[in-house]
């Protein structure tokens, strides 16, 4: 506070101690205010932020923990989650961005970012995390390598996800085909050689399928084993599609002759109940299963890297990540930024045990992780992990690819001429 001195009270001596005292008393009054201000900050609402995310069945609840973990961590900052299903999540949140109203925080697949950073509906993340003691060089390089445009980052990767080669062990000691180590007794690392080992399963173990076969989600299929014979979606420059070749359809004959030869069950639209049910003796299944399948007492399964039968160990891969919207408030976006920071060094322990290869290296290093079952081989696979190109128009080149190569599986088209005709649909979005 400014007081000014009237003549008052320069003229005339008898009034300066009244002035004195009166100064005193209203000194006081000011701190007794400033400390009743200081009781509000205190004591103030917590900064509410909503947290939208696609995490559903076995992964919900370890986000549910993270969440309620982090609530009762602090009290300046309370989470509340929203979980939409998966099949409308992007076109939710698509329409918020667009909006300017919606999540503080939102989940995004690192290959979703592209065109939410091209329409500036996100915000870059770098200053923020300076702030809030946040440091980047603690997520794994290739992950932090997935959210950086320009030099700037636009999201925290929480995980690296991708498959791996899950076998009943019940199944394959009943066909004589497990190791007394307990791993599968695959043989040769070709197609033809991987086809013999299903061949002894389905002679020896009547009345399970050899393999379920992800149908539903036929391209995440279509893409390990593609990758793995070094294909390549797009050219270097991301001008043109790169798909039709011998290679994919190498890897779509495979697949044919895995269903023809009743290898799989090409009508099996719920694979991963199948296997999960004792059905099936081998499934490509995601590492974010791995909670669930390892948790089922009745399943006696086993976990390993997919099988390098067409030449390599490349594999399809993504990553979850924290993004922060563009009309998000100063406020919020330091309490959301406090959230993502939680989730990423606290929480990314529970995110671990769900099955995710966390993108924080301190907790992958950790003794308690390493310590989970499978860790230190989920670690190796997700090494040879292959990101999608980074190209704002992926999210409608992944929609062509999955229909197409749907249509091309369960038709029986001839996988030449399907995937001639993908190709020009390919090259059609990337040239508008």
């Amino acid at each position: 506070m400014v007081w000014k001195r009237g003549k008052a009270a320069l003229g005339i001596r008898g009034s300066i101690v009244p002035m004195v005292m009166l100064c005193a008393l209203l000194l006081s009054g000011c701190a007794s205010a400033s400390d009743g201000q200081a009781d509000i900050n205190r004591n103030a609402a917590p900064v509410e932020v909503s947290f939208w995310n696609p995490f559903g069945g076995g992964e919900g609840e370890y986000v549910e923990r993270i969440i309620k973990d982090y609530n009762a961590s602090q009290s300046k900052v309370f989470v509340k989650q929203l979980r939409l299903e998966s099949n409308e999540y992007y076109v939710r949140l698509s329409t918020a961005l667009s909006l300017g109203k919606g999540p503080d925080v939102a989940v995004a697949h690192a290959d979703r970012l592209s065109p939410f950073i091209k329409a500036k509906q996100i915000m870059p993340l770098d200053d923020l995390a300076d702030r809030a003691g946040f440091d980047f060089n603690g997520i794994e390089e290739t992950n932090r390598q997935s959210v950086s445009y320009d030099g700037k980052r636009f999201a925290v990767p929480l995980d690296t996800h991708f498959h791996m080669l899950y076998y009943n062990k019940d199944i394959l000691a009943e066909a004589g085909l497990l190791d007394q180590d307990g791993t599968p007794l695959l043989g040769e690392a070709t197609p033809e050689g991987f086809m013999r080992f299903l061949e002894q399963i389905k002679e020896r173990v009547p009345g399970v399928q050899p393999m379920a076969v992800n149908t539903p989600y036929f391209q995440e299929s279509f893409l390990d084993m593609y990758y793995e014979a070094g294909g390549e979606l797009l050219r270097p420059d991301l001008s043109k599609a790169a798909i039709h070749n011998e290679k994919a359809v190498r890897v779509l004959t495979f697949y044919r002759q895995l269903f023809d030869r009743q290898l799989s069950d090409l009508n099996d639209q719920t694979p991963w109940d199948s296997f999960d049910l004792g059905r099936a003796g081998l499934w490509f299944g995601g590492i974010w299963e791995a909670g669930h399948h390892l948790g089922n007492p009745s399943l006696h399964v086993g976990i390993m890297p997919l099988p390098p039968i067409f030449g390599s160990s490349v594999h399809w891969g993504s990553s979850h990540t924290l993004i922060i919207p563009a009309y998000v408030t100063e406020q919020k976006q330091r309490a959301a930024m406090d959230f993502i920071k939680y989730f990423s060094e606290v929480g990314g322990a529970i995110w671990g045990q769900a099955g995710h290869v966390p993108a924080n290296q301190a907790i992958v290093q950790s003794a308690a992780y390493q310590a989970l079952p499978y860790r230190k081989l989920f670690v190796v696979s997700r090494d040879h992990v292959k990101f999608a190109p980074k190209t704002d128009k992926y999210a409608a080149l992944y929609t062509t690819l999955s229909e197409d190569l749907q249509n091309i599986v369960q038709n029986g088209i001839d996988p030449g001429k399907g995937l001639a005709e993908l190709e020009k649909k390919l090259n059609l979005i990337l040239a508008n």
